[in-house]
């Protein structure tokens, strides 16, 4: 696994990362038509986190999440940490198998049993990842210019059909800011900004003495508003209400650019695009967790791939029904484990690495 990625390959990958499955859902409807400013509040608290792991990344960059976990942690409840952290990029990429699944069963392949669309998903990732961190780099490279293309489609056309209705924003703090607030922590925080930390595995990969810090703030910063406008035009379509219920929101905005013929298969445009988001997400937390156990291990990180991605393939049936799929992702996962690997775990790194740092300067 070579390092020698450039800076802003690492910050175009973290970009269509943090796209990734986003699209797929309303964020922030609880506070409805000021979902915007859930948004834009989560987004902020998103940046402090990043600049939580870019310190952590600055203070020792020639180690991953995994080496610094058992550098400063100790080598026991440093190989517990980094077996969660394994564990819960896996449990991730399993949730974007599912949504990937899901997605294609609904729109596409309805009759193509669930198993075998999933099966035929994890072996993608599984054979790009094992050319390692650099070749998924270069790949999001090439993915970034036909996601912006297709995005920049959506945005030109949408205002076209006359479907936006800038009414559906008003009245603003409506219910003042409690519902914003709620909708922003902790769920927006943990999906998608904080979801960030899986990037303390990859960082170490950027060139040494290159402004990583630099370019991957503006790549977050320009992610979160393209997220932001892109989750207000669904409500200023659809309104909050409908847009709260739907299960794809944004699948149906599309789905009504074709109706009024200003794109015609505008549906099949943004379910591969949304396939393109969830597949190099998926790939990202996959290959985090195979780069995990290997570091935990000392076991080749190539002979993980498979018996990952079994595991990766098995965790997506762990809950029976779509809906208690979402409710366990969207609800438990986002309150109650989430903030342990984003928060918790990422500050008592930090403080344990300041204290080691002092006492070697102190010698």
């Amino acid at each position: 696994m070579n390092k020698d990625a450039r800076a802003s390959e690492i910050a175009v990958t973290l970009a269509l990362f943090e796209v990734g499955s986003s699209p797929l859902f309303l964020l922030g409807g609880e506070a409805k038509q000021d979902a915007w400013l859930a948004m834009l509040l989560a987004a902020a608290a998103g940046f402090v986190l990043l600049l939580l792991y870019l310190r952590i990344y600055r203070l020792d960059p020639d180690k991953d999440l995994y080496e610094l976990c058992l550098r400063y942690l100790g080598k026991i409840p440093g190989w517990f940490a980094g077996f969660a952290f394994a564990a819960y990029f896996a449990y991730e990429s399993s949730r974007n198998l599912r949504d990937l699944g899901e997605l294609a069963h609904v729109t596409l392949l309805n009759q193509t049993p669930m198993s075998v669309m999933l099966l035929m998903a994890i072996a993608v990732p599984a054979i790009v990842t094992s050319y390692g961190p650099k070749a998924l780099f270069r790949s999001c490279m090439i993915y970034f210019y036909m996601l912006a293309i297709a995005y920049a489609l959506i945005f030109a056309t949408i205002p076209l059909t006359g479907l936006l209705h800038i009414e559906f924003m008003f009245p603003v703090l409506e219910n003042g800011l409690k519902p914003v607030w709620d909708a922003a922590f902790p769920e927006l925080v943990s999906f998608p900004f904080g979801q960030t930390v899986l990037f303390l595995t990859l960082f170490k990969y950027a060139p040494k003495g290159k402004n990583l810090s630099t370019v991957v703030l503006i790549a977050y910063a320009f992610v979160a508003v393209f997220l932001t406008v892109l989750n207000q035009i669904v409500i200023l379509v659809l309104n909050p209400q409908i847009a709260k219920i739907t299960t794809y929101p944004l699948y149906a905005v599309v789905q009504l650019i074709e109706t009024v013929r200003i794109v015609e298969r505008a549906d099949a445009l943004f379910t591969l695009i949304l396939f393109i988001g969830l597949g190099i997400k998926m790939a990202l937390f996959y290959m985090c967790a195979a780069i995990g156990l290997q570091k935990l291990t000392g076991v080749r990180y190539r002979i993980w791939l498979i018996p990952l991605a079994a595991a990766v393939f098995g965790l997506t049936f762990l809950s029976p029904t779509y809906t208690e799929f979402i409710w366990v992702g969207l609800h438990l996962m986002l309150v109650y484990v989430d903030p342990y690997f984003q928060i918790a775990l990422p500050l008592l790194l930090l403080v344990m690495m300041l204290i080691r740092r002092k006492r070697l300067q102190a010698k």
